[in-house]
């Protein structure tokens, strides 16, 4: 079974997911990974499903994440990884 993929934005408070691909330009995707997110890591998202920015939990540290940016972040569940 292919595991399904859907942007970080998408994603339910206290769901726990992997990051598998950011599909952003050069400079955003490097400042992504100055902030820890690259393919492979596991985070959990605190909140973020409608307004405001999206809240994650990567590495025992919190990041709010704005909405556009949150979309270009393609995650799949956890258990699917």
């Amino acid at each position: 079974m292919v595991a399904q993929q859907m942007p970080l934005a998408m994603v339910a408070p206290r769901e726990s997911v992997k990051v598998v691909s950011i599909r952003a330009g050069r400079g955003l995707t490097q400042r992504l990974a100055d902030l820890g997110l690259t393919p492979g890591v596991r985070l959990t998202v605190i909140s973020g499903l409608m307004s405001g920015p999206v809240i994650i939990e990567l590495r025992g540290s919190r990041l709010a994440l704005g909405h556009g940016v949150a979309h270009k972040i393609m995650v799949q569940r956890a258990d699917d990884a």
